[in-house]
């Protein structure tokens, strides 16, 4: 593919993209809203929250069966407009009930998107520039932070928590629908149809290496995310008013840092970023979180660990494309997907036996760092696993090919 379609192509995905994050991202921060207006107790948001991470990890493991089975461009289509149907049908929500139930409808159709996504970066973008490609891809994230998240408050404060459901379900469809018009048909990988079968796929000690890098990541990264705000807040005295400043500066950094991580992947290659990032994040844990020291500064050790996460996610992401065949590639993709959604969500679900909340205070943080410490440190070492499985792949294979 030429430098300028790639980007070009790049740009499309990376629109869908954000289209995904953005229904993702910006729940939460309504919970509230809507709470008050249907009747739900506060107590009860966890849910509307996991259940989207449920449903993707659902519709990863069914996704395995026949994501590869059908043109790129078409199946990504499919799951956008079903994301854009869930997401419209949040804005209509009259209860608990129904509330739920669209969260479940955008988790089964965004886990797959996210999927599909990756693949096409994959299929389309070479080995050595991939790790760039995806850092840019990826980089919707800092859009959605920086741009997206504070734009649905606002619209909520103006016109409703509604509004901003209907404002990303029409946004989504205008955006994505563009975007899969102007992309060319993806049946490379129909090509080379079949592989093992997904059973066969999943008892491959490379592919189960790589998944288990993936739970060990996610899962020590959503032990702290989903108490970050609490935190800041309880033990660190933050002020709930600017915590929409952090993640603005967050993203805002991390959307360079992605960038320039992917970049460093294909330079250096992804165990020594892993690595790099994995440092960086032990030492935001133990600082910010662990053992904070009086007068701690709270907006550059937030943007750090936004950074070293992010960077770490780039870096995992890159090398675990390179583990399966094309024709494999979205079963792979999506059996990574639900891995990393029952990671997080077991990660989150731990979180809260191990903390308690006493005397206006988050008790049991230094337990819990402990704890996401030790499944991050496991990453660089699984991740230097995967590259070392990969580079004897490779050579096995140059070995039969070479004629004798």
């Amino acid at each position: 593919m030429r430098a300028r379609s790639e980007r070009t192509l790049l740009f499309l995905v990376g629109a869908v993209q954000f289209v995904n994050v953005l229904d993702f991202m910006m729940v939460m921060p309504l919970g509230p809203d809507f709470a008050v207006d249907l009747g739900i107790p506060t107590s009860r948001l966890g849910l509307v929250g996991g259940a989207y991470t449920f449903a993707a990890a659902v519709a990863g493991i069914a996704g395995t069966r026949f994501l590869d089975r059908f043109d790129r461009r078409t199946a990504l289509g499919t799951a956008i407009l079903g994301l854009v149907l869930a997401t419209f049908t949040g804005g209509l929500a009259t209860g608990f009930g129904s509330m739920l139930a669209a969260r479940l409808l955008a988790g089964a159709f965004g886990g797959p998107a996210t999927s599909l996504a990756l693949s096409i970066v994959a299929d389309q973008v070479p080995p050595e520039r991939r790790g760039k490609a995806l850092g840019a891809v990826m980089s919707a994230f800092s859009v959605a932070s920086v741009f997206g998240v504070p734009a649905g408050l606002e619209l909520a404060r103006i016109g409703g928590w509604r509004m901003p459901f209907f404002a990303v379900a029409g946004l989504g469809l205008v955006l994505a629908g563009s975007s899969l018009a102007l992309m060319p048909p993806m049946r490379g990988h129909l090509e080379h149809p079949g592989g093992q079968p997904t059973s066969h796929l999943l008892r491959r000690p490379l592919v189960l290496l790589s998944l288990t890098g993936s739970a060990a990541a996610f899962m020590a990264s959503f032990a702290i995310i989903p108490n970050i705000a609490a935190h800041l807040q309880l033990n660190l005295e933050y002020p709930r008013a600017r915590l929409g400043l952090l993640y603005m500066a967050g993203g805002a950094v991390t959307f360079g840092t992605m960038r320039l991580g992917g970049h460093l992947v294909d330079r250096a290659g992804a165990p020594a970023v892993a690595a790099g990032a994995t440092a960086l994040l032990l030492s935001v844990l133990a600082v910010g979180f662990a053992f904070p020291p009086a007068g701690l500064p709270i907006l550059p050790l937030f943007v750090a660990f936004m950074v070293a996460n992010s960077t770490r996610n780039v870096s995992m992401s890159t090398l675990s494309l390179r583990v399966p065949e094309p024709a494999e590639r979205a079963r792979f993709m999506s059996a990574q997907s639900a891995v990393q959604h029952l990671a997080a969500a077991a990660g989150a679900a731990l979180s809260s036996r191990i903390l308690w909340e006493a005397d206006g205070r988050l008790r049991g943080m230094t337990g819990l760092v402990a704890f996401s410490s030790a499944l991050s440190l496991a990453v660089p070492f699984v991740a230097a696993g995967v590259a070392s499985g990969l580079r004897r792949r490779h050579d096995a294979r140059e070995t039969t090919a070479t004629p004798r």
